[in-house]
């Protein structure tokens, strides 16, 4: 099992999803540059060197120690038709023992958006999550005026948990988010005992 993990790409209809490697910088430094006015108004304050790279060097090796040890699973988006950056989708926070769960974050390129991208992504991850990690599990929020990203979710089987107040600082203040969850074994909504 800790060989698979090691090892990962998942492939989609249209996508494969990778870990980033080195040769990835330019093509995401580019890509999210070029969104940044899309982008963050939804993500916490980017560093000074948020694109340098530097800063993605330290991504790069933070996602092989990550996968290394099955905390986290961070992967890039990449279309296979013309082998273009899309975005990026990680699962995160993976917990053992108990809990045996995890948290997915996302994000697309604007230009990429609203084109079934990160529903295949997402899709292809939860399977991952379910079959290869064991987990029970899979957590995700999001601002609450964040309509897209919550239709996004439900499109995809996570479920409406609650608020969570003050959850991250987003552009620099502390906001509270949306809670969703997509479980292994669903019973949510269901009126049969059996």
């Amino acid at each position: 099992m800790l060989r698979s993990r090691r090892k990962v790409r998942l492939e989609t209809e249209r996508l494969t999803l990778r870990p980033p490697e080195h040769g990835d910088w330019l093509a995401w430094a580019d890509l999210r540059r070029d969104s940044a006015s899309f982008l963050q108004p939804w993500e916490p304050t980017w560093a000074p060197d948020h694109l340098s790279r530097r800063a993605f060097t330290n991504r790069v090796y933070w996602a092989q120690r990550s996968i290394q040890q099955g905390t986290a699973v961070p992967l890039l988006l990449i279309r296979r038709a013309d082998d273009v950056l899309l975005g990026a989708i990680t699962l995160d926070n993976i917990r053992r023992g108990p809990a045996q769960s995890g948290t997915t974050g996302y994000w697309t390129g604007q230009p990429f958006v609203r084109q079934g991208y990160m529903r295949e992504a997402i899709q292809a991850l939860v399977h991952y999550a379910f079959t290869v990690h064991d987990l029970s599990r899979i957590e995700a929020g999001c601002l609450p005026e964040n309509l897209p990203s919550r239709r996004l979710l439900e499109s995809c089987g996570y479920k409406y948990e609650g608020v969570a107040q003050s959850y991250l600082q987003i552009a620099g203040r502390w906001r509270n988010h949306v809670l969703y969850s997509n479980l292994r074994s669903d019973r949510r909504g269901r009126t049969d005992t059996g």
